[in-house]
């Protein structure tokens, strides 16, 4: 297996996203949607794996993002799907560098 090196890329600045908001970005053309909880960032797709409703316009609550179309519940420090067991979100690695957060794409 060939494992490649990280490539953090910029995705907003920590100051865009206030604690408890969900924020839908762009990185290298790919739809992201970055999360704050309690401080910590995390970052998943965006597209709900129901009918690929924008998390990123969701609602937050600690760890869990509702989408805004249908409800579909995620825990996003992991991707697992709270609706329907067994579905899981690809969730990204974020580092935070100064300001800026940036995300493993």
């Amino acid at each position: 297996m060939i494992k490649y090196p990280m490539a953090f890329i910029e995705a907003a600045k920590l100051s865009d996203l206030k604690i408890g908001n969900a924020k839908h970005v762009k990185v290298k053309n790919k739809e992201i949607a970055i999360y704050n909880v309690n401080g910590k960032i995390y970052a998943t797709d965006n597209a709900c794996l129901h009918h690929k409703g924008p998390l990123g316009e969701g609602q937050l609550n600690n760890n869990i993002i509702s989408c805004p179309w249908h409800g579909w519940q995620y825990d996003i420090t992991n991707g697992n799907c709270n609706t329907v067991p067994g579905l899981k979100l690809k969730t990204y690695k974020v580092k935070i560098d100064k300001e800026k957060i940036m995300i493993d794409i």
